[in-house]
């Protein structure tokens, strides 16, 4: 039975279409508050800096400043494609990123699905707390602790294999170990880090599909196979499309300290390039030109696998 309201009766705010933002506002008010600190932090530290890409059409000088400096429009960009190092960099952030995507990337996966197989909650615990510590550990650190175990003359590595074989091995020199090093290194500071999102995911999966397989006959793997991993596609797909997206942003500091004159023709990338072209020798505009390369590619990247995914009937990041 439908109620019919009288005439002088206040209006009812109900949640649809009939409220207006001001009554929403008005009633959410303390949320929005709490976006407040979030806004500012992207506003201020994201967009406003975006100001600064402007740079990369003009011959900037210190001097005349932002707005007076003269206008050269993509000079600075077709200089970086006439350069003779644009495609060693090229081919180097290229392989290194694909090394990453490759071994990197279902690292943190894998763990978590081996963590989703641990039914002691005490002993789950334990090892998420161990696995999560090096994530806030820097990558300065990381790299003292790579040359304490892998020196060749002190290292506890090459101590062993000395041992064993013989020989050394230059695993800090050698160009030919940087790219295995640098993923190792990521391998082991993130990974434990990147299980988080997966086993938030695995949480969400039905138990009870579990127990119709169990009764079924299903082992673990099959129940893996069969039910978590299709469960969780969503977000596999998702995370790759940002780590797609990411492909070009290897980091610099880890590749920096890593790299020294024995190892540059494979370590320089685009990130230490645009440390420095732009810090070390002052190039500002076109070392700005070159990082907004990096980041029109990486907007391509993360469209197109975007595109690629829904072509695929699988759930897009948008």
């Amino acid at each position: 039975m439908e109620t019919v309201p009288k005439k002088g009766d206040a209006p009812v705010l109900t949640a649809g279409k009939g409220i207006s933002w001001m009554a929403a506002l008005k009633r959410d008010k303390w949320l929005y508050l709490l976006l407040i600190p979030g806004l500012l932090y992207f506003l201020i530290f994201k967009y406003l800096p975006m100001w600064g890409v402007l740079i990369a059409f003009k011959d900037y000088s210190p001097y005349l400043g932002f707005w007076k400096s003269e206008w050269v429009g993509f000079d600075y960009f077709k200089d970086f494609f006439m350069n003779p190092d644009f495609f060693r960099l090229l081919r180097n952030t290229l392989m290194l990123a694909s090394l990453d995507l490759l071994f990197a990337f279902p690292a943190p996966l894998i763990l978590a699905l081996l963590l989703n197989e641990v039914r002691k909650a005490v002993y789950k615990r334990c090892i998420q707390t161990f696995i999560y510590v090096p994530h806030f550990v820097s990558w300065t650190i990381v790299v003292s602790i790579t040359f304490v175990f892998f020196t060749v003359d002190t290292g506890v590595i090459n101590k062993m294999i000395m041992s064993l074989t013989g020989e050394q091995i230059s695993f800090l020199s050698d160009a030919d170990w940087f790219r295995p090093m640098i993923v190792m290194q990521s391998i082991w500071k993130e990974t434990g880090w990147g299980t988080i999102l997966f086993l938030a995911a695995l949480a969400t999966v039905d138990q009870e599909q579990y127990e119709a397989a169990i009764m079924d006959g299903a082992g673990r793997f099959r129940r893996m196979w069969h039910i978590t991993l299709p469960a969780i596609r969503s977000t596999i797909i998702v995370l790759l499309i940002l780590r797609i997206g990411s492909f070009l942003n290897l980091g610099f500091e880890q590749v920096y300290l890593m790299t020294n004159s024995l190892n540059r023709s494979v370590a320089d990338i685009f990130d230490t390039y645009v440390y420095m072209m732009g810090i070390t020798q002052g190039a500002y505009s076109y070392s700005t030109a070159v990082g907004l390369f990096k980041s029109v590619v990486g907007i391509i990247l993360i469209f197109g696998a975007n595109y690629i995914a829904k072509k695929f009937d699988q759930e897009g990041l948008f």
